[in-house]
């Protein structure tokens, strides 16, 4: 399907996996969240592409994980840095980049760092600074995976993501989600997770200069709603922010408009304000 597939690079000794799919001449680099923590992006090319075709048609895409191996104490920002090596290895020179969730986070220290390298940029569902809600909820998480409850951290993933309209098509098959919840490695979820609740860019957002649009869902129960957003919106010159009222951290997946919104930005060529 649209020509997908999976490869990888090798940054820091070790294999960073990458999808890529699309017809068009522009790069799009898009950074998933936390999910990446449990599963890279290793051998699901088709799913990917199935799942973003609506950006297929314009761009090459790009959907690349964290490298395999995390040393303890990797932050957002060496994340980032990893992200550049491999973008540089692959002849990605520039691109349009969108980041969901914790890949927000990443996405943001990639602007402020290699500028040149973000021609517009997406922050969805994510954070600048740290807020009780994201304190909270990462630090459950990360107990419940050093006590080995996968299943139940992945229940409470689903039902903070969710509104109650979209887990009524999940509820059938919660008993799948508590038995499918364990991670590829428990250590490398435990470092991006970690990296989530010492996050800080708002101090250096101000450096953010390409044409940025930040989405965010009012009931966000994972990294906070409007006012987590409208934050990071006020610290980066002339950035857009498009907060969907009934919608929470799935904002991405539930409302029908979010590819649309995404590419429309995408498309303008108005400069962001100095």
């Amino acid at each position: 399907m649209l020509g997908a597939r999976t490869g990888h690079v090798t940054v820091a000794g070790s294999p960073m996996y990458y999808n890529r799919f699309g017809r068009g001449a522009d790069h799009l680099v898009l950074i998933p969240g936390l999910g990446d923590g449990l599963r890279t992006v290793k051998g699901m090319a088709p799913m990917m592409a199935w799942m973003f075709r609506a950006y297929a048609r314009d761009y090459q895409v790009w959907v690349f994980s964290r490298r395999d191996v995390l040393e303890p104490g990797t932050t957002t920002r060496d994340m980032a840095r990893d992200l550049t090596d491999a973008m540089d290895q692959l002849g990605i020179a520039t691109a349009r980049v969108m980041g969901v969730s914790q890949g927000g986070m990443i996405a943001q220290w990639l602007a402020i760092d290699v500028p040149e390298r973000v021609d517009r940029l997406t922050i969805a569902v994510s954070l600048a600074t740290q807020n009780e809600t994201v304190q909270a909820v990462i630090r459950n998480w990360i107990r419940l995976a050093e006590e080995d409850r996968f299943g139940d951290m992945a229940v409470d993933t689903m039902l903070r993501t969710y509104t109650e309209k979209g887990l009524r098509r999940w509820k059938p098959f919660m008993w799948l989600v508590r038995m499918t919840g364990r991670p590829q490695s428990k250590e490398r979820f435990l470092v991006q997770a970690r990296s989530c609740i010492t996050h800080d860019a708002l101090p250096e957002l101000g450096r953010v200069r390409c044409p940025t649009l930040i989405i965010g869902g009012a009931r966000d129960q994972i990294v906070g709603g409007t006012e987590t957003q409208e934050v990071m919106a006020a610290a980066i010159p002339g950035s857009r922010l498009h907060v969907y009222p009934e919608y929470g951290h799935a904002a991405y997946e539930e409302a029908k408009d979010f590819n649309e919104v995404v590419l429309e930005f995408f498309r303008d060529h108005t400069p962001a304000r100095a």
